[in-house]
Parts: C-alpha cells; sequence; structure tokens
C-alpha cells in the first residue's frame, strides 16, 4: 500500500494489500452523457461561437430581429456539428485504446497458483508473470528472470524511443532470503508518482538488509519484454510514470493566431462603431421623419425615437454580424491540416537509406515554418551523421594513426572485427611486442564501458553501446588484441592476446553531465585492485599530477572528437572503507545523487594518465549546403553543443558557418564578468546575458560551445524573449529535448541517439539537409497560403457587410437587410467557402526550384509583409472602396429604370439580386486575381461556387418553393424577370471592372516602380542546377565532447542488456523512384546576379 507520507508497503503472497488505487486507464475526455455537454461548453468558450449564439438570442426578441433565425442556425449548426463529429471520432478512438489497454490478461500469483486476470484487475503488491514480448503491466519491481544471467530485455520505445534493459534483484538481493518467489517478504519504501522517467529512489528492505532501488531496477508501464520474469506492483494506472508522464503537452501558437485574435478583438469593436453610427442616424430620422408614418405604421405604446435608437442598434448587430468571422477558425484548421499532409507525402523529404519519411507532428505551426529568423541547431547527430570511427591514439606521449594510405591486416586477431579500419601499423607491432603501456591503454577501452556483448555464434560478437564513441572504442581494443567477450554483474570477460581473462567487476562510478567521466574498479585474477577511467580531458587533467595537453589540441585541431584516459591502483583496505560509505549513499532516500558524487569525487583523485583516443564523426550529407542556403536567407544559425571550443570552431568552418576569409574571428572564452566585459570590443549593460545577446546579434555566426541541455533551452529562451524574432531548434538527442521545447518551432531528427527528440518535436525527418525544404518551401507556402486566405477572408466578408451600412442610409435606417436571407445564409458556407480553401491549398507563387534558387524569396515571411496590422488596414480600405461601388452602382443602374418591354424594374427584390450578384463575381475575380497557380481543383471549386449560386437562386426564386414555403422564399420570379435583361449583365461588368480596376493598376505600377522579391525572380530565368566545387575543411580547429545523457553504470553491474535491434519496415519507395536517392545538393544562385548576367 501506499500513502502520502512517500511510504509503500507489500508483503508478497503473505500480505492482502488494500489499494487505494485500480490499474485502469482512461485517456478518453468524455462519456455518453458528458460528451454533448461537456465539448458544447468547450466551444463555446471561444469567443466566436459564444457571439453567434448572442445573436440567436436577440434574433428570438420580435422587436429586434430583422433576419429570419436560419440566418445564424445554420451557420452556427454547421461549425458546431464539424467540430463535435472531429471530436466524438477522436474520443471513440482513445476510448477504444483505452478497453483494449484494461482488458489484457496478464498472470497473477493468487494462493499460491497463476491465475489470469485483467489489467485493470492488478493491485498493488501482486506478483505478476509476464512472457515475452508482453507489454509491461504497471510499475513493477522485479524479482527473477527465466535468461540464465537473470537479464531482463525490455524495450521501452513507447517511454523514449530507445530500447535497453534492467536487471532483476532476485539474483543478487533475495536469493539468500528465500527458496521461493512464494515465501518472500518484505518492505519497500518509494518517492511519490511523479513524471521522471529517468528518476526512481528507494529502498527494499529484507531479512533486516536494506538495499537500493533505483530506476534500473523498475520496469515502466509502456515497456515490452523480451524475456519473461516475475515482479511485484509498484504503481497503478494513473500512478504510473507513464501515465504521470501523459498530461497536456505544452501547446504553442504562431504569430499569426496572437494577430488574429487582436484582430477579431478590433472587429467587435469596429461593429459596435457601425451599429452606432446607425442607431443614432436611426433615432434622427425617426425624430425628423417618423411621424410622417405613424398613419399607416403606428407606434407602440411608450414607443419613442430613444427606444427606436436602442431597439435598431441590436438589429444592427445581428445584420452586421458577417464581420465576426464564425467559419474562419474552422477554415484555418482545415488550411493548416493540408498544408501538414504536404509535408508528410513529400518524396523529396523522405530518407530511403533509414526508410523515415519526414512528419509533421503538429497541424498549428505550419505558417510559422516561412517566418524563421533564428535556428539553434545541436551538433553530434544533427549536423554530424554520429558514427564514430577509431582514428587516432597517443599512448605514453607517442601518436599512432593515418601514417599510411595502407590498411592494418588483423587476420592475426580471429575475434578481430573485419569492418573496422586502422592506417598506423606500427601500433600493431607495439602491441605484439609487449608494451605494457599499450596493452594497458587497451585494457581500459575493454574494461571500462557500459557496453553488451552479445554472441550468437562462435567468434561472432555483436556490441550494443550506450553511444556510438563506447562502441567504436570497445572495437578498438578488440582490433588490437583486447577482446570484451562478456560480461555478468560480477565479473568481465576479456581475451588478451588470445588468453581468457575475468576481472571481477568491483564498482561503477557512472557517468552524468556533471561528472563527465566515468570510471569502473576491477580486480584482476593476480587479486590487484585498479581503477579505470576515461573522460572529458578538462575533468580528467584536475585528477592528475600536471601533464601537458598538446597531443590533445593536436587531435581537436584535426575535428576530432577526444577523450582521456587515466588508472589508478587502489589500497585494499581503502577500498573495503570506502565500498561501505558508498553503499550508504546508494540506499539514502534524499539527496542521492549529490552523496554519490561526492563518494565518487574522493576516490577519482590522483589517477595517472595513460593517453588519449580520438574518434572521428564526419558531417551528413548537404550539410554545408544547406547552411549557405539558410544564410542566404537571412536566417541566423546558432549552433550549441557540448564539445571542446576547438571542435565547435572546426565544425563551423566544415559545414560553411565560418570561412577562411572571415577576420573577425572572436572567443570570448572568460569565467568571471570582469574578464568577458575585458575581451569585449565595447561597453555593455551590466547584465550578462543581454550582454552575450547583443554581442551575439552582431555576429555572422554564433557557436556555443560546452553547453548544457539546460543551457541551450536558456540560450532559446533569451533569444525569444529580446528579440521577438521566430525560433527553430533542431537536435536529434535527449540533451536537446529541453531546446526543442522552448523554441517556438522544434524540429527532431531521428538519428543514432533513439527517438527522445522526434518524440518531442513539432516535425520531423531523417537528415538535416531537409531542413531547407521544410523552411524555404513548405515553410514559404504555407505562410504565403495562410496570408493570402486571411486577407481574401477578410475581404470579401468586410465588402459583404459594409453594402449593408451604406445601404442603411437608403432605407431610413430600419434595419432592413439589402440581400435575401438564404444568400446571407449560404454567402459564406457554399458560395465562397470551397474557392478560398483551393487557394489556400495549392497556390504557389514560384515553384519549389525557384525557392532553391533564390532563397531570399523567404524574406518577406520574416518582416511579416503579407498579413500584418498594416496589410489589414488596407484590407478595409479595400473593401469599403469595392462596397460603395457594389452599392452605388447598382442603385444607380436601378434608380428610374425599366425592362426593353417598358415595365418598371426598380423594385426591392431586384436591387437585392443584382447587388448579391455583383458582390459574388467581383469576389471571385478577386479571388482569380490573387490566384498564382491555378490547377484542376481551383477551376472546379470557382466556376462550380458560381454554377451553384445561379442554380440555388433560380430554384429558389421559382414559382415551386414560394407555393411550398411562402413565408420563407418571398422573392418569386425575381431571378428569371431580372436576369434576362443585357442592362443587369451590362451593371455587373461595370461593377466588377470597377471593384478590380485599382488593384490591376496598382499591381502594375508596382511591378514596373517598386517590384517585390519575388516579382523579381519571376523576371530571371531559371539556370540549369550547377555543381557546388567540393570544399576544403580546415583542420585547425575542433575537440571532443562527452554525450549528455546519464550513463548505464548501475544497469551494468546489476546484469542488464542495453539494446534490441529496432525492427524496420520495407521502405516506402526504391533508391530508384525517390530524388533523394541522388545526395546532390540544392544550388544557389543569387536574384541579382541572374539580372546583371547578359
Amino acid at each position: 500500500k501506499e500513502e502520502k507520507d512517500t511510504y509503500c508497503e507489500f508483503f508478497f503472497f503473505l500480505f492482502s494489500c488494500v489499494p487505494l488505487q485500480n490499474n485502469a486507464i482512461k485517456t478518453s475526455k468524455y462519456n455518453v452523457f458528458t460528451f454533448l455537454p461537456l465539448n458544447l461548453f468547450e466551444q463555446f468558450q471561444r469567443l466566436a461561437n459564444a457571439y453567434f449564439v448572442f445573436l440567436l438570442i436577440l434574433q428570438l426578441i420580435p422587436q429586434i430581429s430583422s433576419l429570419s433565425w436560419f440566418t445564424t442556425v445554420v451557420p452556427l449548426l454547421l461549425v458546431l456539428s464539424m467540430t463535435l463529429a472531429k471530436d466524438l471520432s477522436d474520443d471513440i478512438t482513445r476510448h477504444k485504446n483505452d478497453k483494449q489497454v484494461n482488458n489484457r490478461k496478464v498472470e497473477l500469483l493468487i494462493n499460491g497458483e497463476l491465475k489470469s486476470e485483467k489489467w485493470m484487475n492488478v493491485q498493488v503488491g501482486d506478483i505478476v508473470k509476464l512472457e515475452n514480448n508482453e507489454f509491461v503491466t504497471a510499475d513493477l519491481l522485479l524479482l527473477s528472470s527465466s535468461e540464465p544471467l537473470n537479464l531482463i530485455y525490455i524495450e521501452t520505445a513507447e517511454l523514449d524511443g530507445v530500447n535497453c534493459t534492467k536487471a532483476s534483484l532476485l539474483c543478487r538481493t533475495l536469493i539468500k532470503y528465500t527458496i521461493s518467489i512464494l515465501y518472500i517478504s518484505g518492505e519497500v519504501r518509494c518517492e511519490p508518482p511523479n513524471n521522471r522517467l529517468d528518476k526512481f529512489t528507494g529502498t527494499l528492505t529484507v531479512g533486516g538488509e536494506t538495499f537500493s532501488l533505483d530506476n534500473e531496477r523498475i520496469l515502466l508501464r509502456g515497456c515490452t519484454l523480451r524475456n519473461s520474469d516475475c515482479s511485484v506492483q509498484i504503481r497503478l494506472g494513473p500512478d504510473t510514470k507513464l501515465m504521470q508522464n501523459s498530461g497536456k503537452s505544452i501547446f504553442k501558437r504562431t504569430s499569426i493566431d496572437h494577430l488574429m485574435n487582436f484582430l477579431v478583438m478590433f472587429i467587435f469593436g469596429f461593429l459596435a462603431f457601425m451599429c452606432t453610427i446607425l442607431s443614432i442616424g436611426n433615432g434622427i430620422w425617426e425624430y425628423q421623419e417618423g411621424n410622417s408614418f405613424i398613419s399607416f405604421l403606428p407606434r407602440a405604446d411608450g414607443a419613442n425615437a430613444s427606444l427606436s435608437a436602442f431597439l435598431t442598434f441590436w438589429s444592427y448587430v445581428i445584420i452586421l454580424n458577417t464581420v465576426v468571422p464564425i467559419s474562419l477558425y474552422v477554415s484555418v484548421e482545415i488550411l493548416r491540416l493540408g498544408n501538414s499532409y504536404f509535408i508528410d507525402w513529400d518524396r523529396k523529404m523522405y530518407h530511403v537509406k533509414s526508410d523515415t519519411p519526414a512528419q509533421a507532428r503538429t497541424t498549428t505551426l505550419n505558417e510559422e515554418l516561412g517566418q524563421i529568423k533564428y535556428i539553434f541547431s545541436d551538433k553530434t547527430g544533427t549536423l554530424t551523421q554520429n558514427i564514430m570511427t577509431f582514428n587516432r591514439c597517443s599512448i605514453n606521449g607517442k601518436s599512432y594513426g593515418k601514417s599510411s594510405k595502407k590498411k592494418v591486416d588483423f587476420s592475426w586477431n580471429s575475434l578481430a572485427d573485419p569492418k573496422f579500419c586502422f592506417h598506423d601499423h606500427k601500433l600493431v607491432e607495439v602491441v605484439k611486442s609487449g608494451s605494457p603501456e599499450v596493452q594497458a591503454f587497451f585494457r581500459l577501452l575493454a574494461l571500462c564501458h557500459t557496453v553488451m556483448p552479445e554472441e550468437k555464434t562462435e567468434g561472432e560478437l555483436f556490441y550494443q553501446a550506450q553511444s556510438p564513441d563506447e562502441g567504436a572504442l570497445v572495437t578498438a581494443a578488440r582490433n588490437f588484441g583486447f577482446v570484451f567477450r562478456s560480461r555478468t554483474p560480477e565479473t568481465i570477460s576479456l581475451v588478451e592476446m588470445g588468453v581468457p581473462t575475468t576481472y571481477e567487476l568491483l564498482a561503477v562510478l557512472d557517468f552524468n553531465n556533471v561528472r563527465k567521466r566515468m570510471s569502473v574498479i576491477v580486480r584482476n585474477p593476480e587479486g590487484k585492485l585498479t581503477l579505470y577511467c576515461k573522460g572529458a580531458d578538462t575533468i580528467i587533467f584536475e585528477r592528475l599530477h600536471p601533464l601537458s595537453s598538446k597531443l590533445m589540441e593536436e587531435y581537436a585541431g584535426e575535428g576530432l572528437r577526444t577523450l582521456a584516459l587515466a588508472y589508478k591502483d587502489l589500497d585494499e583496505d581503502k577500498f573495503e572503507e570506502w565500498k561501505k560509505r558508498h553503499h550508504e549513499a546508494s540506499t539514502s532516500l534524499e539527496d542521492r545523487e549529490a552523496k554519490l558524487d561526492a563518494i565518487y569525487e574522493e576516490i577519482e583523485k590522483d589517477l595517472l594518465l595513460l593517453g588519449a583516443s580520438a574518434v572521428e564523426d564526419k558531417l551528413q550529407d548537404g550539410v554545408p549546403q544547406t547552411i549557405e542556403q539558410l544564410a542566404k536567407a537571412d536566417i541566423k544559425i546558432w549552433v550549441l553543443t557540448g564539445d571542446k571550443q576547438e571542435t565547435a570552431e572546426n565544425i563551423g568552418y566544415s559545414c560553411n558557418m565560418l570561412r577562411e576569409e572571415m577576420k573577425e574571428i572572436f572567443i570570448v572564452a572568460s569565467n568571471t564578468a570582469e574578464e568577458v566585459r575585458e575581451e569585449l570590443a565595447f561597453a555593455l549593460q551590466k547584465d550578462m546575458q543581454l550582454e552575450l545577446l547583443r554581442t551575439a546579434c552582431m555576429c555572422q555566426t554564433v557557436i556555443c560551445c560546452r553547453v548544457t541541455p539546460l543551457q541551450k533551452a536558456q540560450v532559446v529562451e533569451l533569444v525569444k524573449k529580446h528579440k521577438k524574432a521566430v525560433t527553430l531548434a533542431i537536435g536529434d538527442g535527449a540533451n536537446d529535448v529541453s531546446m526543442i521545447k522552448t523554441a517556438h518551432i522544434g524540429v527532431g531528427i531521428s538519428g543514432q541517439e533513439g527517438m527522445q527528440a522526434v518524440l518531442s518535436s513539432d516535425f520531423s525527418f531523417a537528415q538535416f539537409r531537409y531542413l531547407q525544404r521544410l523552411l524555404l518551401v513548405h515553410g514559404r507556402w504555407s505562410y504565403l497560403r495562410m496570408c493570402k486566405f486571411l486577407r481574401y477572408f477578410f475581404y470579401k466578408n468586410f465588402t459583404f457587410t459594409f453594402v449593408h451600412f451604406w445601404y442603411g442610409f437608403f432605407c431610413g435606417f430600419s434595419a432592413q437587410t439589402v440581400y435575401d436571407e438564404w444568400f446571407i445564409t449560404l454567402y459564406n458556407l457554399v458560395y465562397t467557402a470551397l474557392p478560398v480553401i483551393g487557394l489556400s491549398l495549392f497556390d504557389q507563387d514560384v515553384n519549389d526550384r525557384w525557392s532553391f534558387q533564390y532563397p531570399q524569396l523567404y524574406a518577406p515571411g520574416q518582416l511579416n509583409q503579407y498579413f500584418s496590422k498594416m496589410a489589414f488596414a488596407r484590407i478595409l480600405l479595400h473593401s469599403c472602396y469595392s462596397s460603395l461601388i457594389l452599392f452605388f452602382v447598382p442603385w444607380a443602374a436601378m434608380c428610374d429604370t425599366v425592362r426593353d418591354d417598358g415595365k418598371d424594374i426598380a423594385d426591392y427584390q431586384s436591387f437585392a439580386l443584382l447587388a448579391q450578384t455583383c458582390l459574388l463575381i467581383a469576389v471571385s475575380v478577386q479571388l482569380g486575381l490573387d490566384t498564382y497557380y491555378w490547377t484542376a481543383v481551383n477551376q472546379f471549386f470557382l466556376w462550380g461556387s458560381l454554377s451553384v449560386y445561379f442554380a440555388v437562386t433560380f430554384t429558389m426564386y421559382s414559382n415551386g418553393m414560394y407555393l411550398i414555403f411562402t413565408s420563407s422564399f418571398p422573392f418569386i420570379g425575381t431571378a428569371r424577370n431580372s436576369l434576362n435583361q443585357p442592362n443587369m449583365w451590362l451593371t455587373i461588368f461595370l461593377t466588377t471592372i470597377l471593384c478590380i480596376l485599382p488593384v490591376v493598376a496598382k499591381r502594375f505600377l508596382f511591378i514596373q516602380l517598386k517590384p517585390a522579391i519575388n516579382d523579381k525572380a519571376k523576371a530571371v530565368p531559371l539556370p540549369p542546377p550547377r555543381k557546388f566545387p567540393q570544399r576544403r575543411i580546415s583542420t585547425r580547429r575542433s575537440g571532443y565532447a562527452f554525450s549528455h545523457a546519464r550513463g548505464y553504470g548501475d544497469l551494468v553491474t546489476s546484469g542488464r542488456f542495453l539494446r534490441i535491434p529496432v525492427k524496420t519496415r520495407p521502405a516506402l519507395f526504391p533508391h530508384t523512384d525517390t530524388p533523394v536517392a541522388d545526395s546532390t545538393p540544392q544550388t544557389y544562385r543569387t536574384i541579382f546576379e541572374e539580372a546583371q548576367s547578359p
């Protein structure tokens, strides 16, 4: 049982547990009874929906309403129904998933017998038996395993995207207290439920002895078992770490979302302003002219001009409601969803080798991809391949590696890895000669690690490593005669120059991002105790006698990742004393990590340097070209890495961020504020963050080295807060998650470090080079389409509404509508809905090749040129002009006009039909002018909507509809009597010409006198692609950085396997069918170069 004071107790089989929580989970939001009221409540929290409910209430008041109820109910019901259907579908899926999970079967040990039970019925304290490939039921404490070495193989991809192993406790702590699991009794104390997947603190007391429990001895719900075990329940259902992590993710909103919210509030104020003017006009008209109509329009008792003006205000709130866009948010979500699918379907962002397509993991941020100003990138695995090769080493002051082009022959070693390559024959000769320093060097590489071996057949070894660095180092030791063969929780077995040797593993001093090193303490067959340590050079050198680091700097200057190796012989008595204090620290429930770090620090002193290793991590394909393209688009790229300064600087040269022609490269590398100020060339404010930001923003390139994951997020937050620019963070590992979540846009790369970054990202793909297509093509198109949609949407709605406003001055401010009520109802839902969606899904000002050829086309999005408050003001003026034309031209054409047969045509119904027809055709022509890229879908939507309008109009104005619904369709015969007159069509043509004439004239003059950047691009012919010359990679700089992920030292001592190979799915496209099979980079040529070329 688990209580609020963090006390958890169970007695296996002997104690009947009283549960406080069941194991059923619930991820659904609604049930049968709560779905409708709760969903409607959520929808009416949106301002636009609540506003239209308010309008509906007003329309039920006869003294106010001049419109039929269906003009508001039909649009509102349609919007609500679409959202209801989407939410219902999503929640039904969640219910099915919950039911499937809760009804899974598991075997429980009940009264000495195994019985099958549903997951939802499992209780705290139950002993569970899991079979191979079964999902873990809840958060479990491991008791036993069926594997020979008590190894537990689990797959944690559902939690963090990584596969690893965990240890059984029975073999190490419980076996001496029990003969059978049936008779185990004990007590567990643990921390309260939390969402920390990487941390668990607790103790197990059995037979009077207390043992440490940490995350490596716990199986978390969501894992998949790869061999059978027996476990006891620790936490159930909502208390499990998986469910604790299932909370709401950070909701990111785009800058256009924030602007739209402001504009909607402005529109409400503008609506109140128009209604106030019209109501004042009504009061004045009633006071001056109202008495003339009392004889045939008698007033109610107590009615006067003031009351009439008050009621008219609310009547016009109803009539002018179209200025508030009820369908705006629904349409925006449709557009974002469609543009997200375009990213998912893009075959040019599909990576054939890893069978990884691009994925838009969120549908709310597409247009923000077209406004990125700052990119924050990790280095290892993001810019580089994160595939390491052992390149150089220094042993006893001598350097080895790459002394010849001929590969070393390792045929003398039957256990060597045939894929391993090395180019210095001297090192093999020194190893064979029995040099003690060289053999100690490779012995350290073979012992000090957390790699797990797998030997399916004799002599065929496969290493599963926590990081590519470790795998490369252990493989190097293997090829040079020190073969890591197997391990148990207590021993490590090597084959040293053909001689099997077993070392007793006494302790693993694990790696973390603070220590930046790891150590092992072993006893050799002669009984000698030795501590072996490897880590970052700056950390190791602090624990050595004074030594020179010249070779380390040389390796770093060649772009290699360096690692210092050291050792220390231990005294038996001092080690036993240290071991007792280590046990006390490891079983502490409070500040366990800090106490362990202090204990580790005590013994990792006075080390002797053995040497240094250097591994190479090559750049990914297309990284230099991608960075150059993004830089030409005026996107600033900052690299945030944990590497040494030399490594970071060399990578800057390799990927074109730093160039040889850059003379003013300066480095800020100090420890105090005063020292930093001395290095800067100008005086700044006292706040060091602002000093960093201001200095960095004056530079073309910024590379931050030796940064922790938290510092990466702090740098991103600093730019977000003070620069007010859109930021993007891209990374591939768990140490990049905080940065990815902090930025406006997070991009994850599915690389060698698992899927943690992808699971936390908004967009994901396999290679850094795809970033330029995501931004320069999809991002730019999404931003352009969204801005066009908003401009046209507001234009057509304001134009529609302003015609009502002008009509008010000619109808005595009586709140009479200028259009037919059915036209008001269907205008936004049918007549203009699909054409604008077609425009917003398929439009392109230039194609993707032009976007790559001229990266400057990306600049308007960064400057918010396509949609802003100023652009909105221009839309208002344009709508005002169009509405004046659309009202006064038909009004003048209809005034005192007769038909060709001499009959009068100047009636209200004919004027309404003419005005609405002119409006629809004018806004349709305007949409055609805004469309750059015509498709069959656009044509169908545009002409189809106009055809539907005329079909509906002739139907609704027919005799049959009038006879069936007399009160709803009063415009009988208006369509056939009016639209057969030539002067009506001439009026429509004239009105359309006058509406679009200023637009066409403005565009013509701007193209001639002040062309936009896309106009310049289209005026230049697109040249054939040219190949980039091979760029020389600078060899002046670089260094090593440790991974920021916590190591698996505790895992190794417990006998846990690290990684299970992930099954790959068949390739979506063959190599020959996709353009990404060709890794030729995109090319760049400036617009101005093209314009000046002959």
